[in-house]
């Protein structure tokens, strides 16, 4: 498979910038509350970022990865990391208290699977985090097949707000909360003006689009009036669910 083989990571995109350390530490502290186990799961890690956060907060910390080179990068990190998928690792029952996965649920063929052995592997009381485009937000109605989050074979599943929650639910999952967050500004300020939407590669186009985001959140990150504009666009995205993405925590 594609991921597998380790094409789709390089040496780029596994350097996180130091605005999204911060932000990951950020979330790791928000799990507090649900340390019993002191166990956390991060379902396709990539470039380890979460896991090395967590493990600065002194969780039992390990993931799932299905790239080769890239589990051995993080084992050489000093990282635990299952090569394979999160079904083959064969984890106990109620083994976690946090599952998170981050722009994950979108790849996999089978999502109510993916979802089922995350309720599985939870403890109850647990909580699952994750992150993953939105299929109403502003970009998809604006750009609708030319958003570069289309693009099959690599993105084979895009959720509403109401869908997520649903399958959630569905799985045994409560206190479901589904937000949509952020802008691909880029794009959309592309679109705006006219521009053709690129074609070529769909990894190349991606990891563009994943570094455009960075970039301007960079920006927004540099000062607190910056901040503050970021989170006032975010509060108005979430009220009015056109944000490109969703960010969900939901309670086992």
């Amino acid at each position: 498979m594609h991921y597998e083989s380790g094409g789709y990571y390089n040496d780029e995109n596994l350097v996180v910038p130091e605005f999204v350390t911060t932000r990951l530490d950020e979330i790791v502290a928000s799990f507090a509350p649900y340390r019993s186990t002191n166990r956390l799961l991060d379902i396709g890690c990539g470039a380890g970022a979460l896991l090395l956060a967590a493990k600065k907060a002194k969780w039992d910390a390990e993931g799932v990865e299905l790239s080769l080179p890239t589990v051995q990068h993080l084992r050489n990190q000093g990282l635990k990391v299952f090569p394979g998928e999160l079904v083959k690792a064969a984890f106990p029952t109620a083994h976690f208290d946090v599952v998170t996965a981050a722009e994950l649920i979108e790849h996999v063929p089978d999502p109510a699977a993916l979802v089922a052995e995350v309720a599985r592997i939870l403890r109850p009381g647990g909580i699952f985090w994750a992150t993953t485009p939105h299929s109403n937000g502003a970009s998809a109605r604006v750009l609708k097949l030319n958003w570069s989050i289309i693009s099959p074979p690599e993105h084979l599943h895009l959720f509403s707000t109401r869908g997520l929650a649903r399958l959630l639910s569905e799985h045994g999952f409560r206190k479901v909360q589904v937000q949509t967050e952020g802008l691909n500004l880029t794009e959309l300020a592309g679109a705006f003006r006219g521009e053709q939407a690129s074609v070529g590669p769909q990894d190349n186009a991606g990891h563009s689009r994943v570094n455009a985001d960075y970039r301007l959140n960079e920006t927004l990150m540099k000062s607190p009036r910056r901040r503050v504009l970021k989170n006032s666009a975010n509060a108005v995205l979430r009220a009015s669910r056109l944000g490109d993405f969703l960010k969900v925590r939901a309670e086992r």
